[in-house]
């Protein structure tokens, strides 16, 4: 490992911003379940999270586009967390968290109905038949956000991977789910939406390369997905 990412992986444990709960590094602070917005934000907000967030690019642009709302980037690479978690510190983000976690565990930290709205931005779409419950769209991680979802919760796909596209809409339309939103290209459908053309690093990348980005809105079912 790099010094760089040793020095961020130090940085984030002083981090006020960033709660942290993995096999690498214990954490002696209660956990938060049911306590997000009555003791870490100390403000009673509707709560949105962001899985995968990566660098926390669009953590923060949902913390500016819904300053009502509490919002929370969940990763388990604390190398990439620092940056958005350190520009959240500078600008003075009140409404915007860090959680490093392994995402297959997100109901050990969130109460049920604590969470309004889930985003999935850019996830690996794990394209291997073989490795398909990792994809953060399969009624394994569906399971997980039942659990912490309110009842009109919604779960927010954002994917230049038409596999993971096409594989997510199956998903839905096998245990379901129901589809609020579907716009198959952004930049041709909805080119002068703020949140939906909001870019990240990778994003530029992808559109770079001439691919097209999907979105999906959907809300999860009442009955256990199987």
């Amino acid at each position: 490992m790099g010094r760089n990412k040793l020095e961020r992986f130090e940085d984030i444990t002083a981090f006020e911003n960033v709660l942290e709960y993995t096999d690498f590094q214990e954490s002696e602070a209660p956990m938060p379940k049911g306590r997000w917005n009555s003791e870490i934000f100390e403000k009673e907000q509707p709560i949105i999270l962001e899985l995968a967030c990566g660098k926390g690019e669009y953590s923060l642009a949902l913390s500016e586009q819904y300053p009502g709302n509490n919002i929370i980037g969940v990763d388990i690479k604390g190398a990439r967390i620092w940056k958005g978690a350190r520009e959240a510190l500078q600008s003075n983000r009140e409404n915007v968290r860090f959680l490093r976690i392994y995402i297959d565990h997100l109901d050990g930290y969130f109460a049920p109905g604590e969470v309004e709205d889930i985003w999935i931005t850019f996830p690996d779409p794990y394209p291997r038949g073989s490795d398909r419950n990792k994809r953060l769209t399969s009624p394994k991680f569906l399971n997980i956000y039942q659990n912490i979802l309110q009842p009109d919760g919604s779960v927010r796909l954002k994917t230049d991977s038409d596999q993971l596209f096409s594989y997510t809409r199956s998903v839905i339309e096998k245990t379901g789910c129901r589809i609020l939103e579907m716009v198959e290209n952004i930049y041709e459908e909805r080119p002068g939406d703020p949140m939906l053309t909001q870019k990240t690093y990778f994003e530029r990348k992808h559109l770079k390369k001439g691919k097209t980005i999907s979105y999906l809105r959907f809300t999860l079912p009442g009955d256990p997905v199987l």
